[in-house]
């Protein structure tokens, strides 16, 4: 193997509950990916891993690559992991006097989030997770600002002193502060904050403090209260954990800080105060990555879908763009923070397979094998089947191969499991059970697929899906049969297309800030030029938070290109839209009627033109400011077209394979090897040390010059 010449410059992580992947960007652009286990006890070991199986086939070591990488990216679901599973610190809560059990009382929504639509219809089924801040560390202090941001009632300092005492005392890791309508004024939560630094201070105690009015000033209480909750109870937890891979990696001779890929799609240091908007940032990756492509070559529409060990994740790109959420929901909380529109399921290749005790049908999921995989790796500890199991009794997988054969899996220890749990019990045979569990899993993604694209008001005629995530091309036949996209794209590197997503991430800082601006449809020039000012100041409020950040990164503001934003709703309606400002600055009427002609436009696209509704008037309702710093982005490779057939030595033979009732003579061929323009007709295995992409009969899939698989029904 040639000695790797180039200087490798970026590298992007994605820790997933399953796998690690690590994609590797040079200075000309070129790219390498690596996969290994991950190791939920110290990410940074499957971190390393995974860069050195990436790195080997450069012919170079982590020693040798990494002193000149530029920067890295991380994505991954430890935080979200945490949330999920209520594991954050101790935190005490300070909001109003009388309003100590909003928290605890959440939103009507939170007692049905994450359920099925039959058990979303009978309140019977409804429950609230336990709160992330029990009653007991919540305090109520004497103060009210009202909705125009006028003090109504004095804050009482002693009171303030008195709660943090006593929760201090309690023993809690973390003060978290959150007063009505503080976004509209700060003044007193910013007292209550420094006020509570005093008395830690006094204590001795050295303990995250969060008031809300620096981190999330928006509406919306119990999304304001979740979201504040998150930086002291999970993403300070996290921050030791991207610390240790930091420092693993300056360890190995890295000069930068690591960076983390950001809900709305950026990226951002972990040393950034807003580290709660990392808590979704796995399945980010992938839609940044397809964005990316699709701007690179020219795809406008596109259906993203990614399949890992524990989950299928999918977003749509529209116009070239995706839609920021203002208000999400993430395990089972209502939140504040702008995040990329994607809806997620709970299935995926590790997903365990049961059957119903009550219906005696299939189940799948939703928990979870994560990174062991199933009952066919040996060194599992695993009892119960999971669809990777069916897998390997269907031929799809090759046992020696899983990982480059880095873990070994035993097919008959997957048989003997689907037989007892699955086919006796049903009076099915062994590969008809297992045919039966893939059949469940890919109508239940199809369906999934079809609605999310279908209920937004699009036909998938008019999308190219983007299938990829380690477990992506095994299924994408299944999911996407009968739905008539326009094309349908596997990507060779799909196993790695989170990583490369991060790769291609902007490092972005982003702050958002709720504003109240209304104009009638006939508003004078002084109204319009009064609205563009108050929009002004908030982005001038806004880039002071983005420069800061950028400054603990070590850059100037001269490195800066800010790109303003905000959100806009004809007057009356309940939705905003977000809107890339076309100026740089607001100052005049004639600045506002520019403002107000770009949401215009976006409002055609977004629904119709003939829903536009100026009579109506305008409203702001938040301003946005995104600041970002260029760096090394990955190249799309591309390659000499050699022709229709396969070499030779791509071949690897036959493997049997199992699909709807009869066993096939399936040829396989090595992923690496095939060659652009390469044209291959189901039945067909295409096997990759990271992922195996399954052609069965009736499709096919031609290979082209950007290494892009392009999958046809024929």
């Amino acid at each position: 193997m040639e000695a790797h010449t180039e200087a490798v410059e970026v590298l992007g992580i994605d820790a997933g509950g399953t796998m690690t992947d690590t994609f590797f960007v040079d200075a000309a652009g070129d790219f390498v990916v690596g996969k290994a286990q991950s190791n939920p006890d110290d990410e940074s070991v499957a971190l390393l891993n995974s860069a050195e199986d990436a790195l080997g086939l450069w012919g170079t070591t982590v020693e040798q690559a990494f002193p000149d990488m530029v920067t890295a990216v991380y994505s991954g679901t430890a935080m979200l992991n945490r949330v999920v599973s209520r594991k954050g610190l101790d935190v005490g809560l300070i909001v109003n006097r009388g309003m100590e059990d909003v928290s605890r009382m959440g939103r009507a929504i939170q007692s049905y989030l994450g359920y099925a639509y039959e058990d979303r219809l009978h309140l019977n089924t409804h429950r609230y997770d336990e709160p992330l801040v029990p009653r007991r560390n919540t305090r109520g202090v004497t103060e009210r600002i009202d909705s125009k941001g006028d003090v109504v009632i004095p804050l009482r300092d002693e009171e303030v002193r008195e709660a943090a005492r006593e929760l201090l005392e309690a023993g809690v890791h973390g003060l978290v502060i959150c007063l009505m309508h503080s976004y509209k004024n700060p003044v007193h939560e910013r007292r209550v904050r420094d006020l509570c630094t005093e008395v830690a201070r006094e204590m001795g105690r050295d303990v995250t403090i969060v008031a809300s009015a620096d981190y999330y000033p928006v509406r919306k209480e119990s999304h304001r209260i979740n979201t504040t909750v998150l930086e002291a109870y999970a993403a300070e937890p996290s921050r030791k954990t991207l610390h240790r891979i930091s420092d693993r990696l300056r360890d190995h001779g890295t000069h930068f800080d690591l960076r983390v890929m950001a809900s709305h799609g950026g990226t951002i240091g972990w040393k950034a105060k807003e580290l709660a908007r990392t808590l979704v940032s796995g399945p980010i990756g992938g839609v940044i990555g397809a964005k990316y492509l699709g701007d690179q070559l020219g795809y406008k529409n596109i259906a993203c879908s990614d399949i890992g060990g524990t989950s299928f994740d999918m977003a749509l790109i529209t116009g070239g763009d995706f839609t920021i959420k203002q208000d999400p929901d993430m395990a089972r909380l209502v939140l504040s923070l702008p995040l990329v529109a994607m809806d997620t399921v709970g299935a995926g290749a590790g997903s365990f397979v049961r059957l119903d005790p009550y219906t005696g049908g299939l189940k799948l999921g939703p928990d979870s094998a994560g990174y062991r995989v199933g009952v066919c790796w040996p060194d599992s500890g695993l009892e119960t089947v999971t669809v990777s199991d069916c897998h390997l009794v269907l031929g799809y997988l090759n046992p020696d191969n899983f990982l480059g054969g880095v873990v070994k899996l035993d097919r008959e220890r997957a048989y003997q499991a689907v037989k007892e749990q699955l086919a006796d019990p049903l009076k099915l045979p062994v590969e008809e059970a297992a045919s039966g569990v893939i059949e469940l899993l890919d109508f239940e993604l199809r369906q999934y697929l079809r609605s999310m694209v279908s209920a937004k008001g699009y036909n998938p005629q008019d999308f190219v899906c983007f299938s990829y995530g380690g477990a992506g091309p095994v299924h994408t036949y299944g999911y996407t049969e009968d739905l008539g996209f326009e094309d349908i794209i596997v990507p060779a590197f799909a196993a790695g297309f989170s990583a490369f997503g991060c790769a291609a991430a902007e490092f972005e800082y982003r702050y958002d800030m709720s504003q109240d601006i209304s104009l009638a449809p006939d508003a004078g020039e002084a109204e319009r030029r009064s609205a563009a000012e108050t929009l002004q100041k908030g982005w001038s409020e806004l880039t002071e938070k983005v420069i800061e950040e950028f400054r603990i990164n070590g850059f100037s503001p001269s490195d800066v290109q800010l790109k303003p934003g905000y959100r806009m709703q004809y007057r009356g309606q309940l939705n905003d839209l977000e809107i890339d400002s076309p100026i740089p600055k607001a100052g005049s009427a004639d600045d506002w009627d520019q403002l107000v002609d770009a949401f215009n436009e976006q409002y055609g696209r977004v629904y119709a033109n003939s829903a536009r509704s100026p009579e109506l008037g305008y409203s702001v309702t938040g301003a946005i400011m995104r600041g970002v710093v260029d760096t090394t982005k990955p190249k799309i490779p591309v390659e000499p077209e050699a022709g229709e057939t396969p070499p030779a030595e791509a071949h690897l033979g036959t493997r049997r394979f199992f699909r709807r009732g009869r066993w096939y003579d399936a040829d396989l061929y090595q992923m690496e090897t095939l060659q652009a323009g390469n044209r291959l007709r189901g039945p067909v295995v295409i096997e990759s040390p990271a992922t195996t992409f399954v052609v069965p009969d009736g499709f096919e899939t031609y290979l082209d010059k950007h290494r892009l698989f392009h999958l046809r029904q024929l």
